[in-house]
């Protein structure tokens, strides 16, 4: 959006004028030209002779300007915080006579332009450089690529790669990179982007590997997989080396099309290749892996990264646990976690609570016990319906003394169990009878810390109403 430029003259050289030609030194310079007129008939000849050689020194003066140095008005273009006023002090300074600006002044002047939206001010700025045949630097290029892309105005971004070239600056692959960024942001520009991208060698631009990803990525994300195929074999033919960027995009690509295979053989040309894979490509392939059920491949795939030379974290470890756990093989996912802590990688909170809700899907009670205490131990907080799960499993099975057991776990360690828990539980504590067990739990109850979100508040209402009703029950039929 262009922004109007509402300043009359008659204000904006009132304000200049003040910044140039502050009141105390007018009153001085009027002063000594009334004093001047005044005696203007006393002089001697010899004052004469000198007055025509201060007129002479003052003709020769005149070839500088009055206002200062350009180096002084940059420095008040600069100071302005209002653009429109940094301008009007700009075509103030450009008026005088023997004035002219330096390359600075503009260079500030179109970044606080471009920083406001002044774009049609802009515009006339880079008529009056290319008028007056200043020698302009790729710089100021790189502020009008970046205002553009700011301001969300492809067309103009595009439009300056084209201006660099009537200014007779070529540009680098920066600009290019910077311009098929902005451009392949929109989906309706990726074909503009693509014609400057095969249109840049004929300007002496050659594209780089950054070029190439920006544009494959474009593509792959539009779905045009093929595409992006044809310019990374491109750039083999071109010399243009590809970077583990490159294949992470099409590896990305291909496991979104469900086609992990493709991805894996990327991987294998990488690594044959001498490159080594980052974090996130293993993520993508093992992600893909798992959700394919391939299961055993994504296991072998775990524990060759760190031969190949990356470290697998706990993003990758726990991928695979819920890809074991998904498909009913807890039992596989528990010796993960031994993996992890052989290899210096320490299980958290999803680690845990991923492989104790899959021990219960599969009715592995003991062992998912065994993990949430340990959790536990470890400080890691189980989510309610982890432990709910568990108990709710030893209740279904008839297990209720250790049903109990996980809730007195939870409230040893500080957490506060889920109603859900609390309503399968009390009961059972009730009919068996047992007061002290039930003392035991308030007890722990009181030490529970209650917050904003704790349901256990409601759970302790009711508990205490059913104990009265015991009472008073088991007093009636003495």
């Amino acid at each position: 959006m262009h922004r109007p430029f509402p300043r009359t003259c008659k204000s904006a050289t009132t304000v200049v004028r003040y910044l140039f030609f502050p009141p105390k030194l007018r009153s001085l310079s009027s002063s000594s030209t009334s004093s001047a007129s005044a005696n203007h008939h006393h002089d001697s000849r010899k004052q004469q002779q000198q007055r025509e050689t201060k007129k002479q020194e003052t003709s020769g003066a005149s070839k500088s300007s009055p206002i200062g140095s350009p180096s002084r008005v940059q420095k008040l273009i600069s100071a302005q915080t209002d653009p429109l006023l940094a301008k009007e002090i700009f075509d103030y300074a450009s008026r005088q006579p023997n004035f002219q600006h330096s390359y600075s002044s503009y260079l500030v002047l179109v970044l606080k332009l471009g920083r406001s939206k002044y774009f049609s001010l802009i515009d006339d700025l880079l008529v009056d450089l290319k008028s007056k045949r200043y020698p302009v630097t790729p710089t100021l290029f790189s502020y009008l690529i970046r205002i553009y892309g700011e301001s969300n105005l492809p067309e103009k971004a595009l439009r300056t790669f084209y201006k660099m070239l009537e200014f007779n600056c070529k540009p680098l692959p920066k600009h290019l990179n910077a311009i098929l960024e902005i451009l392949v942001s929109q989906r309706n520009n990726i074909r503009p982007a693509f014609d400057l991208f095969r249109e840049a060698h004929k300007h002496g631009v050659m594209p780089n590997t950054k070029s190439y990803n920006i544009l494959m990525r474009a593509f792959c994300l539009n779905g045009d997989i093929s595409i992006a195929y044809k310019l990374f074999n491109q750039m083999f033919k071109r010399d243009v080396l590809p970077d583990v960027e490159t294949y992470r995009i099409l590896m990305q690509a291909l496991c979104r099309k469900n086609q992990v295979n493709g991805a894996v053989g990327l991987l294998e040309d990488m690594l044959n290749k001498g490159f080594v894979p980052d974090s996130l490509s293993y993520s993508t392939l093992l992600n893909s892996l798992c959700r394919k059920k391939k299961l055993r491949e994504a296991y072998k795939l775990l524990c060759r990264m760190k031969v190949k030379g990356c470290n697998p974290d706990i993003v990758h470890y726990n991928t695979v646990i819920l890809g074991f756990c998904r498909e009913g093989r807890a039992m596989d996912a528990c010796k993960i976690i031994g993996d992890m802590e052989d290899n210096g990688c320490l299980p958290n909170v999803v680690s845990y609570r991923t492989l104790v809700g899959g021990l219960c899907d599969q009715g592995r009670l003991e062992e998912a016990n065994r993990y949430m205490e340990e959790m536990m131990s470890k400080g890691l907080s189980p989510h309610f319906s982890v432990s709910h799960a568990l108990v709710r499993e030893f209740c279904n099975a008839g297990r209720f003394e250790e049903a109990c057991g996980v809730v007195q776990e939870l409230l040893k360690h500080g957490e506060a169990p889920h109603l859900d828990s609390w309503e399968i539980t009390v009961p059972k504590i009730c009919e068996m009878d047992d007061l002290d067990r039930i003392g035991e739990l308030l007890d722990e109850v009181i030490k529970v810390e209650i917050k904003s979100d704790t349901r256990i508040v409601d759970v302790g209402i009711g508990l205490g109403e059913y104990l009265i009703k015991r009472i008073q029950s088991t007093g009636r039929q003495v």
